[in-house]
């Protein structure tokens, strides 16, 4: 079978490269083309656009992207054509995704999506476009089954949650060795993840970094994202006792004290390694304004969400600044509060479902094509 997917971030490249995988499992003849990233590139077939070509993050940000964002849809569904693909799967990314949806099922192609765009936080009139251009759904959080099936009376399968395999199936690492090829000290680490974009790093990192000093028997490591260079970083250090690790984020987390996060996939990832956590965000003051009126939550981090209360402390917007985020981290370095992370962390890890989704997904997929 041919299979045309489409990921606009670093998460679904990810979650794109081990769907790929478990295809190739259930399909001797898989067949890809892509819009993505290093990752699925590794798996085979053919990288139409890097996502680093389509990541914009927040409401002004898009507005001033409004041109590439529509020489890039246009380009996709002539690519599609000319593929001719068996199925479209669509991962996440859904601004564009859904645009691309609405054109495919109406020309014939069968439309799947990988990892629900999050109308449940915004946007629920999306649902709508959902159930006229999407095929089959498979969705990854618990609550997504509900929210779909119940409030919406759309068919979805939960599929578990891809990131508790790309965990699990890691090569664990030896500590020493870690340490020594990136010049680590045996200080206890503070692993910093400021984000993966631009937008986001140059808002989060120096507050971020305000704190080193005041920290002297810990040091803090940038788990630098795909895709972004050291050179954009160093801007932001000043400091001494800061490093930098470049796409070893899994690696990092596994051997961290704690963690200062950027609010994301990434909160969910940390606290699958069982590392105590702060949650921060700050956008631009217009994005701010505008996504406070229109998201419907109450909070921002998926543990949260999904635990449905405030297990780890999200600082956002003016609570984000050195003074707050300091009394936090010390927090999550006293042993008894770290006590209650680790609890709550076990109990979210029962709520996602256990192994499996991608292998999951792909079978469901490759039966309905066969059906």
């Amino acid at each position: 079978m041919k299979y045309y997917i489409i990921s606009g971030e670093a998460s679904g490249d990810l979650h794109g490269s081990n769907l790929m995988k478990s295809l190739q499992k259930v399909d001797a003849n898989a067949d890809f083309r892509f819009w993505g990233g290093d990752l699925m590139e590794t798996v085979g077939g053919t990288l139409v656009k890097h996502y680093k070509e389509l990541a914009f993050m927040g409401f002004v940000e898009v507005v001033m992207n409004l041109r590439t964002i529509a020489k890039n849809l246009s380009f996709c569904k002539k690519d599609i054509e000319n593929y001719n693909p068996d199925a479209i799967i669509f991962i996440d990314y859904p601004g564009f995704n859904l645009r691309i949806a609405k054109w495919a099922k109406a020309k014939g192609f069968k439309t799947h999506y990988y990892i629900s765009p999050q109308i449940w936080a915004w946007k629920e009139g999306r649902i709508k476009d959902i159930k006229r251009d999407v095929n089959q759904m498979y969705v990854i959080l618990p609550f997504e089954k509900d929210f779909y099936e119940k409030k919406h009376n759309f068919p979805v399968h939960f599929v578990g949650h891809p990131l508790i395999d790309a965990i699990s199936n890691r090569t664990q690492i030896d500590d020493s060795e870690f340490r020594k090829t990136h010049n680590l000290s045996d200080k206890p680490i503070i692993a910093l993840l400021p984000g993966s974009r631009k937008q986001e790093i140059t808002k989060m990192l120096s507050v971020m970094l305000s704190l080193v000093n005041d920290y002297e028997d810990y040091q803090f490591v940038i788990a630098g994202a795909p895709g972004q260079d050291y050179d954009f970083y160093k801007q932001f250090i000043k400091q001494d006792n800061v490093n930098f690790i470049s796409n070893k984020t899994y690696d990092l987390l596994s051997l961290s004290t704690a963690a200062l996060v950027t609010s994301g996939t990434a909160t969910l990832e940390t606290a699958l390694f069982k590392v105590p956590q702060v949650v921060c965000y700050k956008g631009s003051w217009i994005s701010y304004q505008i996504g406070k009126r229109v998201v419907n939550l109450d909070f921002i981090s998926l543990v949260n969400l999904i635990l449905e209360k405030e297990a780890v402390t999200e600082l956002i917007q003016n609570d984000f600044n050195k003074k707050r985020l300091k009394k936090e981290l010390d927090l999550i370095l006293d042993e008894y509060e770290r006590t209650k992370f680790f609890i709550d962390y076990y109990d979210l890890e029962k709520k996602l479902g256990g192994k499996g989704a991608s292998l999951k997904t792909a079978t469901l997929i490759f039966e309905s094509l066969n059906d």
